[in-house]
Formats: C-alpha cells, sequence, structure tokens
C-alpha cells in the first residue's frame, strides 16, 4: 500500500500512485475497458510500472473489504 498516497492537495484528495498525479480511479478504469497492464504503460502512463497497477487493484480490494455493504431489499 506503499504504491498508494492520498493527499488533498493532489487530484482533491483522491487515490493517486504515489509520486505522481495518476488516480487510482483512472487506472481501474483503463483495467475495465480491457487493457492490458503494458497497454496501460505504453499509450496512457510511461511512468507507471506494472507493480503500481498491481497496488492500484489491491487498493480497490482493500478498500471494499472495508465496507460493510448493505443492499436494500426489493420486494418480490
Amino acid at each position: 500500500m506503499d504504491r498508494i498516497a492520498v493527499n488533498p492537495r493532489i487530484r482533491f484528495g483522491k487515490p493517486c500512485v504515489a509520486g505522481t498525479r495518476i488516480a487510482v480511479q483512472d487506472v481501474l478504469e483503463l483495467l475495465n475497458d480491457s487493457l492490458t497492464f503494458a497497454e496501460i504503460i505504453k499509450d496512457y502512463y510511461p511512468d507507471l510500472t506494472e507493480e503500481d497497477i498491481r497496488a492500484c487493484i489491491q487498493y480497490a480490494i482493500a478498500l471494499v473489504a472495508a465496507q460493510d455493504i448493505h443492499l436494500a431489499s426489493t420486494p418480490t
């Protein structure tokens, strides 16, 4: 998790790859669009490493794991 930083002065406090202005959300959206790690690095963020991208995924997993999710039941 040392690869992800939250700083209120960078990207309005959104979690970013440490030492960059690259938001975790931006990386996750590219992954959601089926881009490979290599494509993300080559075409979008050449300063990232594969470890940075994995850290973004791990951050998202940790965030979801920490949430207490309550789904509203739908009447049947």
